[in-house]
């Protein structure tokens, strides 16, 4: 093994080179690819540099079976509820709300994608709004990469505010020795990221935001590429409404469930069945109700786009997660002894570290269960750790994930593009202000209700 013949700097550097060697191939090939190239840093890790796939005794798993399993059992209760004709039916009312009041569309745009997630629990929901956001945007003379740009930016950072999405219920689990409850952690996210979202908003509607100024759309207005579609035809499917009902049940049994297990409420004292377990069966059922009482073809749900967007992210919090978690298990005691010293002076690094962390592991889920653990272990309060829980939606950093890729080919006029420079894209500034400011209110909020 190479590892017995290196010194333990060069072994670290090694380490080090080979995590973000795997991540950057997997940024380079893009989608699922993520995932895939965490088996190759796995391989390099494990088998020639001398680290532990189990953890650092072996006798822990670090593969985030517990992450993947209520992505999937939640993104199967959603891709059923799309084949019934319930996801086309949330977008049909918020277009009718976007168009209802179109001068509203800076703010009103990510509000509805922010929803969405937090109704859905994944932000690929947002896929469906966009073409709607960036339609209403340039009939009301507005540059869409305003409202587009804030979208897709509140989807990602309301994965930190959705009852049922897999970061928030790991990370849930994680404070709740410590005091904080599931309830209490979605009291402080969902207000303080929303706030935050407007705030962001608010600000970028300052700006230029009028269409007819900017010189990339009138050269391409000219050129005749730019299209008018105005309202798209709805045409409901029967258990459409149905399905959207069962699933906003689903959510509320669970919301229910975990209060009721939680420390802080203790209405179901030693319950049988865990918070994790119950989700996961919680999601199964309501898929199982919607295929019965909406009578959906099953065999449509593996072709749902909801359904492989799912499936992807499990396959990246796989590979990147358990890359991840290895690397930092693995290197844990001289973690300890750097970050302690860090984050006992700035717990507001904490924050920064998730920020730059979720950039590159493409998952909210992945970046929480792969640092939030050893922050707690570390001795970082609850307070920071709430606070800058937001900052794990950091996803728009590299200009290669979907839903950001997916807006910007969704606006023709060319206002929403990615520039020569990686960074320099249309998504960085508000995606790095709405992050900001949700930390910001989050160590305003949290010490109140902790």
């Amino acid at each position: 093994m190479l590892a017995s013949f290196l010194s333990p700097s060069v072994l670290l550097a090694l380490q080090i080179i080979v995590v973000l060697g795997a991540i950057f191939i997997g940024v380079r090939l893009g989608g699922i690819a993520i995932g895939y190239s965490g088996g190759i840093g796995l391989i390099l890790l494990c088998l020639f540099l001398g680290m532990d796939p189990g953890g650092v005794t072996g006798s822990k798993v670090l593969i985030p079976i517990d992450v993947i399993l209520i992505i999937m059992s939640v993104i199967a209760a959603i891709a059923a509820m799309q084949v019934a004709g319930g996801l086309d039916y949330l977008v049909h009312l918020a277009e009718k709300l976007l168009r209802k009041n179109p001068k509203y569309i800076t703010f009103l745009g990510p509000a509805v994608t922010y929803f969405l997630t937090i109704f859905a629990g994944t932000g690929h929901t947002a896929f469906s709004a966009l073409p709607v956001i960036a339609e209403v945007a340039k009939e009301q003379g507005v540059k869409p990469s305003v409202p587009l740009s804030i979208s897709v930016v509140s989807s990602q950072i309301a994965i930190t505010a959705s009852p049922v999405s897999a970061a928030v219920v790991f990370v849930s689990g994680a404070l709740e020795p410590l005091g904080v409850g599931y309830t209490t952690l979605l009291a402080i996210c969902i207000p303080t990221t929303f706030v935050a979202c407007m705030i962001t908003a608010f600000i970028c509607n300052l700006f230029n935001t009028d269409l007819s100024k900017d010189p990339v759309y009138q050269e391409r207005l000219k050129k005749g590429l730019v299209q008018f579609r105005g309202q798209q035809v709805y045409e409901e499917k029967k258990g459409a409404k149905l399905s959207v009902l069962l699933f906003l049940g689903g959510i509320f049994a669970v919301v229910l469930y975990a209060s009721a297990i939680s420390n802080n409420v203790q209405w179901i004292k030693n319950p049988v069945v865990g918070r994790d377990a119950a989700i996961i069966m919680f999601m199964l059922t309501i898929a199982t109700l919607i295929a019965v009482f909406c009578k959906i073809d099953t065999e449509k749900v593996f072709n749902a786009s909801t359904f492989k967007s799912g499936m992807t992210a499990c396959i990246c919090v796989l590979g990147v997660a358990w890359l991840g978690s290895t690397f930092v298990s693995g290197n844990i005691t001289g973690i300890q002894g750097v970050a302690s010293e860090i984050l006992g002076k700035y717990p507001w690094m904490l924050a920064v570290t998730l920020f730059f962390a979720s950039a590159l592991l493409y998952s909210q889920a992945a970046t929480a269960r792969a640092l939030i653990p050893t922050a707690i272990l570390l001795g970082v309060d609850p307070v920071t750790v709430v606070a800058s829980f937001a900052a794990v939606g950091a996803l728009f950093v590299l200009p290669t994930y979907p839903t950001l890729l997916a807006a910007v080919q969704m606006d023709d006029t060319g206002t929403t593009r990615i520039g020569k420079y990686v960074f320099n894209h249309t998504f960085f500034v508000p995606g790095v202000l709405a992050i900001a400011i949700s930390v910001a209110l989050g160590f305003l909020v949290a010490p109140i209700l902790i």
